[in-house]
């Protein structure tokens, strides 16, 4: 598989590791200092494309890699308000695009506990339900990505709760706790608390090499298919 990595930060420089060991080609790589290669001749070199850059870039290379032909799988967070707009110009130009906020097999299982808890828990209103995520200081999105999509499912399966927040702790939101601390690479609690007793899920990642081999699986996935596609396509969930 010949791939266009797109972001060459810790997770770009994590994804060419482990692609590399596993035989594939890097054709192609895009950091902030070279964003001239990320041309349509450049891309179309590749098979597909794995975009991990930030909230500023993402929108705007999905649609290169999409109007160059090229299936992408993106993992930026911090964008999310315009992944509509990223999900119309896929189908309205007949591209190929996966998105996750989270690659680790890992989390993805862990997202399936979340849900199918939140239906148990969804009329024990004694509990309330709380998220927190630790990370690493040089993770820039506050709260992750991984602990909105937490957040959200939660919102969907529980009647009671009809946003979240960072801030506010009123009975119909759910408040997201963040923390920084080095050299953490990512651990995720959900937790339901009443006078009585608790309940808590808790994923930890232990390094990147989770969330890399995740992308790359991902890009294997979406190699000569059409659409939009998640883990969920991806792991059989």
């Amino acid at each position: 598989m010949k791939i266009a990595l797109i972001g060459y930060g810790k997770m770009g420089k994590a994804i060419e590791e482990i692609a590399l060991i596993q035989g594939h080609i890097i054709t192609l790589i895009v950091d902030h200092n070279k964003r001239d290669k990320l041309t349509k001749e450049n891309l179309q070199a590749a098979d597909v494309a794995i975009e991990f850059t930030g909230a500023e870039s993402a929108l705007g290379n999905i649609r290169k890699c999409i109007d160059a032909g090229l299936p992408v799988v993106s993992g930026s967070t911090g964008w999310l308000d315009e992944f509509h707009e990223a999900e119309m110009y896929c189908q309205s130009h007949a591209g190929t695009f996966l998105y996750a906020s989270n690659f680790s097999i890992g989390v993805n299982i862990f997202f399936e506990i979340n849900s199918r808890l939140a239906a148990l828990m969804a009329k024990r209103e004694e509990y309330n339900v709380s998220v927190k995520e630790i990370h690493h200081t040089q993770k820039k999105d506050v709260p992750s990505g991984t602990a909105i999509s937490l957040a959200e499912q939660l919102v969907r399966e529980i009647p009671a709760k009809t946003n979240w927040s960072v801030t506010n702790n009123n009975a119909q939101t759910i408040k997201i706790y963040s923390e920084r601390i080095d050299p953490a690479p990512g651990t995720h609690h959900v937790k339901y608390e009443s006078v009585i007793d608790d309940i808590e899920i808790i994923h930890t990642a232990h390094s990147r090499k989770g969330f890399a081999s995740g992308a790359i699986s991902a890009a294997e996935f979406i190699i000569n298919k059409k659409g939009l596609y998640t883990m969920k396509d991806v792991l059989g969930l």
